[in-house]
């Protein structure tokens, strides 16, 4: 008899491999307009509070939707960009501050993070990659834990905002939920805006 962590995590590993099949196709079909389309969300909605906030969002790998033009523009908001760093592999992510003109350091799983020589930064918003999401702020990602662990541990010292960001073919019913699965607190596409608790869509 399995438990209901195993259960979990093997309804995961099936949701998994069909959320990577739609976020392909998804990306294909519309990068990199979807991008410039989910940006144009987050500004929408956050332009007016980002004043002298740090923004943690990330370097896109693979099919994942581009957050760039989000880092791109937050300069003219005043507001400060940070990019995420792995510590380990069950630790949780550190952040260092970004701008356009520094360069980038290939790290592991292909992904690219700030100069080591960058300073420490601690983000108020924190743009989180997914596979998938539902209109609850549950997501799935990758399977290794990364980003719940940070949020868990930013939010054990300070009021943050977790922004998934996303294709809207990425949308599910319902994500398996365990124990340590941190939720959002808006999930935008390209084509909708996703708040939590109140079951706002918009085309």
């Amino acid at each position: 008899m399995i438990s209901g962590t195993e259960r979990i995590d093997r309804e995961k590993s099936a949701l998994r491999a069909e959320l990577l099949r739609r976020r392909e196709a998804a990306h294909n079909a519309r990068h990199p307009a979807a991008g410039a389309a989910m940006s144009a969300r987050f500004f929408a909605h956050l332009e007016d509070t980002l004043a002298d906030k740090t923004v943690a969002a990330y370097w896109p790998i693979r099919e994942e939707i581009d957050v760039r033009p989000v880092l791109y523009r937050l300069a003219s908001c005043s507001a400060i960009a940070a990019l995420p760093v792995m510590t380990g592999q069950m630790q949780p992510l550190s952040f260092r501050l970004w701008s356009p003109a520094d360069t980038l350091v290939s790290a592991a799983f292909g992904v690219c993070e700030p100069d080591p020589a960058s300073p420490e930064a601690v983000p108020d918003i924190v743009i989180v990659p997914l596979l998938g999401f539902d209109d609850a702020g549950n997501r799935i990602g990758y399977g290794g834990g990364h980003y719940d662990r940070t949020l868990n541990s930013l939010r054990c010292d300070r009021d943050i905002k977790a922004v998934g960001v996303a294709y809207d073919e990425q949308e599910c019913e319902k994500i398996p939920v365990g124990a340590g699965d941190e939720r959002l607190d808006m999930v935008l596409t390209d084509r909708r805006t996703v708040l939590p608790g109140e079951n706002e869509g918009t085309d």
